[in-house]
This record gives C-alpha cells, sequence and structure tokens, in this order.
C-alpha cells in the first residue's frame, strides 16, 4: 500500500523542504527515503515538550524552572491566604450574627417568661393592694410563687406563647400571599403608600390571632395549684370553642369578639407604629455615631462584623421597651376585658400563698377605665410595672455579656 505522507512533512506540520524558515531552523528532518534511519522528526524545543539536548536530564513532576516556581508559588501561596481568611471571616460573621440573635431570642421568649406571668396576674387583678411597681417586690413575689407551686409555676403558659406568635406569623404570610396586601414585614408606616394598605392587614392578622391570645393569656395568668397537667394544644382547642361558643363554660360576663377586637387591634396597631418609630430613629442615631459596617463584607474584622449586629439588636431593644412603657395602661385595661368572664382563678399577688376569682363586671373599653380610674386610681393602670423594668434589664445584661464573651472568642480567633 502506497503510503500517503507527502515528501515536506516533518512531524509537526507540513513544510516544503525549500522553505528558508525550516531551512535554517537546525532542527532537520531525517528521509523517510534513508535506508539507515526511521522516520523520525526532531521538532523544536517547545515548553513543556521532553525533547532533550546532550546531557540534561528529564526534569521531575511538578517541577520547573526556579523563578518561574517561585512566582507561580507565591501567588499560590497568596490566593490560598486570601481565601481561608475570607472563609475565616464569613465563618466568624456567621457564628457572631447566629449566637447573638439566638441569646436575644432566647432571653425575650424563654428567661423573661416569669416576668411576663407576674406581669399579667398583677395587671388582671383587681383586689391587690400591692401594685408590685418597683423590682423589689417582683423578685420577692416570684420567689414565694417558686416556694409554694415548683419553679414550674413561673413558665405556666409559654407553650401557649409560642403557638400564638406562629398563628400571628402565619396568619401574616397568608394574608400578604393571597391578597395584594403587604405583610408586617414589608410595610413601613414613613413609606408612600396609602395608610389603608398599610393597615389593613395588621387588624386582620389580630383579629384571627385574638381568640387564641385570649386562651394564651388564661395559661399564664391561672394558678397552678388548680391546673390538671395541660396540654400544649389546650391554646388552639380553646381558641377555636370561644370562636364558635363551646368548650370550657363561661359566664354571662365574658364579652363577645366583637367586643374584643377594638381594643385589641388599638393595642397591636399603636404598638407596631411607635415601636417601629423609635427603631427607625435609635438606628439612625447609632449609625451616625459610629460607622456602618456590613456584616457580608468578609473583608471586615471580627470585632466589626460583631459590632455591624448590635445596632439592630439595640434598636429593636429600645422599640419593645419603649412601646411597652407607653401602652402598659392599654394593656392592663385588654387584659382585664379578655379575662372577665372565663371563671379564672389567679395566685393572690399580695401574698403568694392564696388564689382569688375574677369576677369584674365590665361593660366594655370604656368602663374598664373609668371603674380603674376611680377604684384604683391612675397607677392602677401600672400594676405589675416592676416585673417589666426586671424583664428588660435582665435582658439588657444578657446581651452586653453576649456581646463581651463574644468579642473576647473573635479576637482570640483572629
Amino acid at each position: 500500500m502506497q503510503h500517503q505522507r507527502p515528501d515536506g512533512f516533518d512531524g509537526l506540520h507540513y513544510r516544503g523542504r525549500e522553505d528558508a524558515a525550516y531551512a535554517g531552523s537546525g532542527y532537520p528532518a531525517r528521509s523517510f527515503n534513508s535506508s539507515s534511519d526511521l522516520w523520525v522528526t526532531t521538532p523544536p524545543d517547545i515548553p513543556g515538550s521532553r525533547n532533550l539536548h546532550w546531557g540534561e536530564t528529564t526534569p521531575q513532576y511538578g517541577a520547573g524552572t526556579p523563578t518561574a516556581l517561585g512566582q507561580v508559588g507565591s501567588e499560590e501561596s497568596f490566593t490560598n491566604v486570601a481565601a481561608s481568611a475570607s472563609s475565616s471571616n464569613e465563618q466568624l460573621n456567621r457564628f457572631a450574627g447566629f449566637g447573638v440573635g439566638l441569646a436575644s431570642l432566647f432571653t425575650e421568649n424563654v428567661l423573661a417568661h416569669p416576668c411576663i406571668v407576674l406581669r399579667r396576674q398583677c395587671q388582671v387583678n383587681y383586689h391587690a393592694k400591692n401594685y408590685h411597681l418597683t423590682p423589689f417586690t417582683v423578685i420577692s413575689i416570684m420567689y414565694n410563687f417558686s416556694k409554694t407551686q415548683g419553679p414550674k409555676a413561673l413558665w405556666k403558659g409559654m407553650g401557649s406563647t409560642f403557638i400564638v406568635q406562629g398563628i400571628t406569623l402565619g396568619t401574616e404570610g397568608i394574608i400578604s400571599e393571597c391578597t395584594p396586601l403587604p405583610s408586617k414585614d414589608t410595610i413601613h408606616w414613613w413609606d408612600k403608600l396609602p395608610m389603608s394598605a398599610h393597615f389593613l392587614c395588621l387588624p386582620l392578622t389580630f383579629v384571627v390571632a385574638m381568640p387564641f391570645y385570649s386562651a394564651s393569656l388564661i395559661e399564664t395568668v391561672q394558678s397552678e395549684i388548680i391546673r390538671d397537667n395541660p396540654s400544649i394544644l389546650d391554646c388552639v382547642k380553646e381558641g377555636v370553642g370561644r370562636v364558635i361558643g363551646m368548650g370550657v363554660p363561661h359566664s354571662k360576663r365574658l364579652l363577645p369578639l366583637w367586643a374584643l377586637a377594638f381594643p385589641t387591634v388599638l393595642h397591636g396597631v399603636f404598638h407596631y407604629i411607635i415601636s417601629s418609630i423609635i427603631q427607625k430613629l435609635i438606628l439612625l442615631l447609632l449609625r451616625k455615631k459610629t460607622p456602618h459596617s456590613d456584616p457580608t463584607d468578609n473583608s471586615s474584622s471580627p470585632q466589626s462584623l460583631l459590632d455591624a449586629y448590635f445596632p439592630e439588636l439595640i434598636a429593636s431593644f429600645a422599640a419593645n421597651l419603649g412601646a411597652d412603657v407607653l401602652l402598659y395602661p392599654l394593656e392592663t385595661v385588654l387584659h382585664r376585658l379578655h379575662i372577665q368572664g372565663t371563671r379564672t382563678i389567679i395566685d393572690n399577688t399580695d401574698l403568694g400563698f392564696e388564689v382569688l376569682p375574677i369576677n369584674t363586671q365590665y361593660e366594655g373599653m370604656r368602663d374598664c377605665i373609668n371603674a380603674i380610674k376611680r377604684e384604683e386610681g391612675a397607677l392602677g393602670f401600672y400594676k405589675g410595672f416592676g416585673a417589666v423594668i426586671v424583664q428588660y434589664t435582665l435582658h439588657a445584661v444578657v446581651l452586653q455579656i453576649t456581646k463581651i464573651i463574644y468579642s473576647a472568642l473573635l479576637q482570640n480567633a483572629a
């Protein structure tokens, strides 16, 4: 069979033998017609080829010229160090944000729950002679409750409070998804949307969660002495029963839900407006005093990454504190209206060793305000206010301790 290789083929590409560049290259091709040599070509010594000159040895795998190796090694080392530092900062960023947020959430919903229990018991106890306006009397009465009924008495109703929060968030999500109304997390009172679009979603949410809020309130104020190991779903069952008029028997003094809708919505909307205003103002002040650092910026130092989270937490803390303080009288009225006619027996907040029934006969919100002012005085609206002081003092201490601990850990890790 005849070969198809042309005469001018040199092993790399086709060149004519008369090509001047080929002739002067110094790498002659051996002729195919030569009887003593096989057809072997010698290509130029290109980078990466294994064509060695006399006396040279084959370099080992991964070896190269010293200059090239130094440059490549330094570039790779710099890249690896930068990637490692970026990954480390990102891990520290997530660690700090998750830890600080978890500490704040735990303090607000778990550690401060005994303060919420005593605060509500004082608000609905119209018999009380001791108003517990200072944190010192609050601590002593909490000790008496724990001594006589056990520590569980201070955390009663905690599961129902989480259920109410879940129902509220779920209702907001469903309303925002099924209707053009925005949810609470995506609306602000300072936006340029119509006010009806802002505050139509909030009242609907509070109205849906209102019967379950009433059931949760009963669980948090009812005495542990008469409770028979309630289930965590009793809040849902009693809330549904309140809506359809079935379930636990109530007295004739029980106010209908439509009479509770206005004070409930009023308190919820005012709490949202006040907390939003305070939170925005606090954030503006904090960001003017300290330079704002982006938590997603991996080039920031660990301490600056940690400091980026605290303005948000401080603003949220101050917003909730301000709203609770300003709306405390309205909250007292609201809780008394919700608890009326439910045949609830609460602990005696004067001594901590007895129980008392709730036998109020308020006709509505206005009658409740006039009765408290007439029978208990102006300070009657602030019964149990010392529990608010204890609650937010504890929250502030935990936030500060958490910040100190994470600052030390991040500095050592850096």
